[in-house]
């Protein structure tokens, strides 16, 4: 898996309390030596946290401080009494990422691009449009980005019209439907996979789809649909292929995305702003970074040679 990694500097971040109490987050450091003042932060999916060392190194190799957020209720940042990576509104994250972007910037750091997969995808979008510190984000890179369910119309429709009706009195409540294991199945190194994360952090049937999370999701998709207009230049990578998870192994799971339909980034991100890179990885997974060794080659050399022309 090449360099990577092995230690951080870890800060917790103490965030406001909210309707299940406490609620910190986690944010990692990798410096860059010497210090360049270009600095990235990384935020992750659902049912993730930040273990992708092989990222954080060739981040910094290329002169780059790397900094990544486990979000509240994820990860290193989940508390005993809380229900995993739920949320009641997207922008509830703004603090964290506030929060974030305050330690690198006292840390030295003069031009910050926000890097996102999957839901972090989502969030950093919404953030670089209405954060607090919006105007502190020089570029935005998307790696296979949430946004928009991966079912059927009809599907959605019900999903979210239960959402809408059910999650104000209880949040709480789950979807019938769980989440298939093969996309776990095709990356933890127990199984088909080679990495070996922490599967009580990122377990491979998943956490429940909670209607508050459901209801929060949507919300920020539909604005997210109806168009931006950032100003800062965005690349958005993703797979060039999608496939549907089942029940059974499919080897398709090693060479597509298994969580997202492609089509719906394809649609939709010409429409985040006005200077929007979309760029097709041929055999990828739903995390690029997590592709087979040849396929996260590329999409790393991919994301340095965009960022070295300025991001543009």
């Amino acid at each position: 898996m090449g360099n990577t990694i092995q230690t951080y500097a870890i800060q917790t971040l103490s965030c406001t309390p909210d309707d299940e109490g406490p609620v910190v987050a986690t944010l990692l450091h990798a410096p860059a030596t010497p210090q360049t003042g270009k600095a990235v932060l990384y935020l992750h999916g659902f049912i993730d946290y930040f273990f992708q060392d092989h990222v954080a190194a060739a981040f910094v190799k290329h002169g780059y401080d790397f900094w990544a957020l486990d979000l509240r209720k994820y990860g290193r940042s989940l508390l005993p009494h809380q229900h995993p990576n739920a949320c009641l509104h997207l922008n509830q994250y703004y603090e964290e990422i506030g929060l974030a972007l305050d330690a690198m910037q006292a840390a030295g750091a003069r031009e910050i691009t926000l890097v996102g997969h999957s839901t972090g995808g989502l969030i950093a979008c919404l953030y670089a449009h209405d954060g607090a510190q919006r105007d502190n984000i020089a570029r935005l890179v998307l790696n296979s980005p949430f946004f928009e369910f991966n079912e059927a119309p009809l599907m959605r429709s019900a999903a979210g019209a239960l959402a809408n009706v059910v999650a104000g009195s209880r949040p709480y409540a789950t979807l019938p439907k769980g989440l298939s294991p093969m996309y776990g199945e095709s990356l933890h190194s127990s199984r088909r996979g080679e990495w070996d994360y922490n599967l009580a952090w990122k377990p491979l049937e998943g956490f429940p789809a909670y209607l508050g999370w459901v209801r929060a999701i949507r919300a920020g998709q539909q604005r997210l649909q109806q168009g931006l207009d950032l100003r800062m230049p965005i690349l958005l990578l993703h797979s060039d292929k999608s496939v549907k998870a089942g029940s059974t192994w499919d080897e398709a799971l090693h060479t597509a995305d298994a969580v997202l339909n492609v089509a719906d980034m394809q649609r939709y991100g010409p429409g985040l702003g006005r200077n929007v890179t979309l760029h097709s990885v041929a055999n990828g997974k739903h995390d690029l970074f997590l592709s087979r060794a040849d396929v996260r080659a590329q999409v790393l050399a991919a994301i340095f040679a965009w960022m070295g022309k300025g991001g543009e």
